[in-house]
C-alpha cells in the first residue's frame, strides 16, 4: 500500500512539475534528495550501530535479564496470557527497553520475535491473540526516555541544539504510553467480557 501512496505522490510531482514549467527544478531536487538520503542513512547507521552494540553488551552482562526481572510485573499486567517462565518475556522487555531509550531501529527484531512467539502461544491462528495487539499498541504508544532517533536527524540537518526536544519527548511519550495502556487493558476486559457471555 505504501508503495502505492509514494508511487502516486511522484507521478503527482512530476505531473505538476511538467504542467509549471519546473521539471528541471523536480529533477534537481530528486537528485539532491538523494544525495542527504545517503548520507542520512549513513548516520543513522553509524549511531544505531552504537546503541545496537551496546545494548548486546547489556544482554552479554545480565542487564537485559535484570530489566525483565524489574520489568515482569508491569508485563504481567499487560500480557496476563503469558506463561511466566516463557521466552517471550525476554523479547517483549528487550523490546520495551530499545523503545525507550529511543532505539526504534533496535526493538523492532526483538518486537518480531515477540510476536511470532505469541503468536505460536495463539495456536498460530491468523486472528491477532489480546497479547499481540498489546504489544503493538505498547509498541507504537512506547515511552521514550532518549529518543535518538529524532536527535540524530536534527543534527544531521544543523540544529543548534539537538536535544532540546529531549523534555517535550519526554512527557509527549509519557500520555501516549498511558493512553496506549488504558485502551489495551479495557479492550481486554471487554473482550473478556464478551467470551465469558458466550
Amino acid at each position: 500500500m505504501l508503495s502505492y501512496l509514494w508511487g502516486f505522490m511522484i507521478i503527482i510531482g512530476i505531473v505538476v512539475g511538467i504542467f509549471n514549467g519546473n521539471i528541471a527544478e523536480v529533477g534537481n531536487a530528486a537528485i539532491n534528495s538523494s544525495k542527504e538520503a545517503v548520507s542520512l542513512c549513513i548516520s543513522m547507521v553509524g549511531i544505531m550501530s552504537m546503541w545496537t552494540g551496546m545494548m548486546q553488551v547489556a544482554k552479554k552482562c545480565g542487564l537485559v535479564a535484570s530489566f525483565t526481572k524489574a520489568l515482569r510485573p508491569v508485563i504481567s499486567l499487560l500480557f496476563p496470557g503469558i506463561p511466566k517462565g516463557h521466552v517471550v518475556n525476554e523479547y517483549i522487555a528487550s523490546n520495551m527497553i530499545a523503545n525507550i531509550l529511543g532505539l526504534g531501529w533496535a526493538a523492532t527484531p526483538m518486537g518480531l520475535m515477540a510476536m511470532r512467539e505469541l503468536k505460536k502461544l495463539n495456536n498460530n491462528s491468523d486472528l491477532a491473540s489480546c497479547d499481540m495487539c498489546t504489544l503493538l499498541i505498547v509498541n507504537i504508544s512506547s515511552l521514550q526516555l532518549i529518543p535518538v532517533n529524532i536527535i540524530a536527524y536534527r543534527s544531521q540537518y544543523g540544529s543548534a541544539n539537538p536535544a532540546e526536544i529531549l523534555m517535550a519527548g519526554i512527557i509527549t511519550t509519557c500520555f501516549s504510553t498511558l493512553v496506549g495502556v488504558i485502551f489495551a487493558i479495557t479492550a481486554r476486559k471487554i473482550v473478556s467480557r464478551r467470551h465469558g457471555h458466550r
